[in-house]
């Protein structure tokens, strides 16, 4: 039976063609598909009964995610290649193969053509990758017998067998003009862009014409034979002979929110994706020029030989910027594929907001759950967690989300910075929670407000055990605490709970475990963002006090005015004199920065 959350998911999938991914608790993708339907395929999944390794591969899916395509064919090309980049579990028949094959004429006075599945700078040309290894090999053959170039080794003084069986030029026993090569190569490579019509004409009719002589078995193989060549040779938007590595970057906007859609193209193929969503407070241009610029300043990003987007944005300033070509296709098969991450991106908001929408309507009943595990009154509505952070036990710092009803309430989110004792190592999970437990609850009950039904601490007993012991001992509270643990892969696991630090256990499918999970994820960002905050402040103030001369009152003008290192070293002299600081003082800055 489907978890709530992926049922919400199920009744979003789309009526399109595109490859599907399922993932398992820790988020790790254990099978990929393809879908002529993905609403119809995926949901059969979960609505319909199964035996073996289907039915153990539904057993472990807590989630899935999905990719538009725009025809059937390129699902499966898409499937093909994200099996050959996650090399999931449940794939093990496809994602065994040293890869898929292209066909290649090669670069020689007397060429031919083979099946090759490595692509070299070596002037032949490529064709492909194929799918279906078996139909590129028809497709092979059938080339080699009706444009054949070179079969046989070269020259050998005599004419090779193939030679007398039309499959070969003469190349063994004769100078082959090069224009008879030139014009074979011209047939074949037309063939092999799509131009099939012809060819399977001709076919169709010797297929009917056996069929009519009763030679079935004659005529089935003809039917074979162009059932290989639509599938090796039909022209595919995702594949392209053009090589050059290209990222191209879509995005859809509403509400406030933005929706990004990035394609990886690599080898003339969709290798991966890569979606963001995040709240805009700028025009959708400028969020959006501004994401691609940030997307490149990340360590070991490195950037292709083209960057593709849609119309309406400053390319030649991106280009300057980044220092390769960022261009807008207008037709073609570029084109066609910036219309697909549209179509993505608008597809991913549209999900996000009707999930929130469910998300909203089931908060509650989430919350409920995570109250029943525990045994505690389903009437509860407020719980707030907390989480410490620190490097190497400086700069200590905790945070605290509230969540009513399953809700986040940013409003009532709070910081604390936390006492560094010089005696003491700043790490000590035991204290930091003593403090910051007392702090926030001494204030709630000073000013009267109400306390929250149950408290969350991220870490596990020890936290745990200290919250406990300082409601209970010193502020006479009875509010129950529960510690979240994490397991090896720093995934949400569990709950520990009561007098024996017991492990409490939810269902990793059920609504209850997602909020649980989102809670977990919020504190610990909130408490991470904070940190980072502190210590950039920081380390800027440590900054400035090597410089001599610069004592607190100069290092407080100085941040409140230009607030950041690079700003002070990209100011003047008399600016800095400006904030009624000395003259030798503000050259002494200068030159220290």
């Amino acid at each position: 039976m489907a978890s709530a959350h992926i049922e919400a998911k199920l009744a979003l999938l789309p009526d399109l063609p595109g490859s599907y991914q399922m993932k398992d608790i820790n988020g790790k993708i254990i099978y990929v598909g393809k879908a002529k339907n993905l609403k119809n395929r995926v949901r059969s999944y979960f609505k319909s009964s199964h035996e073996g390794k289907t039915a153990k591969l539904v057993s472990e899916i807590a989630d899935f995610d999905f990719i538009v395509t725009s025809t059937d064919k390129e699902a499966f090309l898409l499937e093909i290649t994200l099996i050959q980049k996650y090399q999931p579990y449940y794939n093990i028949k496809l994602k065994k193969g040293t890869g898929y094959p292209y066909i290649k004429i090669t670069n020689e006075r007397d060429p031919q053509i083979l099946i090759t599945g490595d692509v070299k700078k070596d002037g032949g040309y490529y064709f492909g990758p194929y799918p279906n290894v078996y139909a590129a090999e028809e497709t092979l053959q059938f080339i080699q017998r009706v444009y054949p170039l070179r079969r046989c080794h070269g020259y050998q003084g005599r004419p090779c067998l193939y030679y007398h069986m039309g499959q070969c030029l003469g190349a063994c026993f004769k100078e082959v003009p090069q224009e008879e090569y030139e014009a074979q190569i011209k047939r074949i490579k037309s063939f092999l862009n799509g131009n099939t019509a012809k060819v399977k004409q001709q076919l169709t009719k010797r297929m009917e014409d056996a069929a009519a002589d009763l030679e079935f078995e004659r005529a089935a193989d003809i039917r074979d034979q162009i059932k290989y060549i639509e599938a090796t040779v039909e022209k595919q938007k995702i594949i392209s002979n053009d090589r050059t590595t290209r990222d191209l970057f879509n995005f859809y906007w509403d509400k406030g929110w933005m929706s990004i859609q990035v394609f990886f193209i690599r080898q003339a193929r969709l290798m991966k994706r890569e979606k963001r969503l995040f709240p805009i407070v700028n025009t959708a241009t400028e969020e959006f020029e501004s994401f691609i610029l940030q997307f490149y300043n990340r360590k070991n990003n490195v950037k292709p030989h083209e960057i593709l987007v849609p119309k309406g944005m400053d390319n030649q300033v991106l280009s300057d910027i980044l220092g390769v070509p960022v261009r807008t296709p207008q037709r073609g098969e570029k084109r066609a594929l910036l219309d697909l991450a549209a179509k993505n991106s608008r597809i991913t908001l549209e999900e996000k907001f009707r999930l929130l929408e469910l998300d909203n309507r089931k908060t509650s009943g989430a919350q409920e759950e995570i109250m029943a595990a525990l045994h505690l009154p389903k009437s509860g509505h407020v719980i707030e967690a907390f989480d410490h952070s620190h490097i190497k036990g400086s700069e200590p710092v905790s945070a605290m989300v509230q969540f009513v009803d399953g809700r986040p309430a940013k409003s009532n989110y709070r910081k604390y910075k936390l006492a560094q004792d010089e005696g003491q190592h700043s790490a000590n999970e035991d204290a930091n929670t003593r403090e910051v437990i007392r702090r926030r609850y001494t204030r709630l009950l000073k000013e009267h407000h109400p306390l929250p039904d149950l408290i969350l601490m991220d870490g596990g007993a020890i936290e745990m055990n200290a919250a406990k012991e300082v409601l209970a001992d010193e502020l006479n509270l009875d509010i129950p605490v529960a510690g979240m643990v994490k397991n090896d892969k720093h995934r949400t696991a569990a709950l520990l709970f009561g007098d024996a630090d017991q492990p409490i256990n939810l269902d990793p499918r059920s609504q209850g475990f997602y909020l649980l999970e989102r809670i977990q994820d919020e504190v610990h960002r909130f408490a991470i963002t904070f940190h980072r905050q502190r210590h950039s402040k920081n380390s800027l103030s440590s900054h400035l006090e090597s410089i001599p001369g610069v004592g607190p009152k100069t290092r407080g003008k100085l941040l409140r005015e230009f607030k950041t290192i690079n700003n002070i070293k990209g100011a003047t002299v008399d600016e800095i004199r400006a904030l009624g600081i000395s003259k030798t003082t503000a050259q002494t800055i200068k030159l220290s920065l």
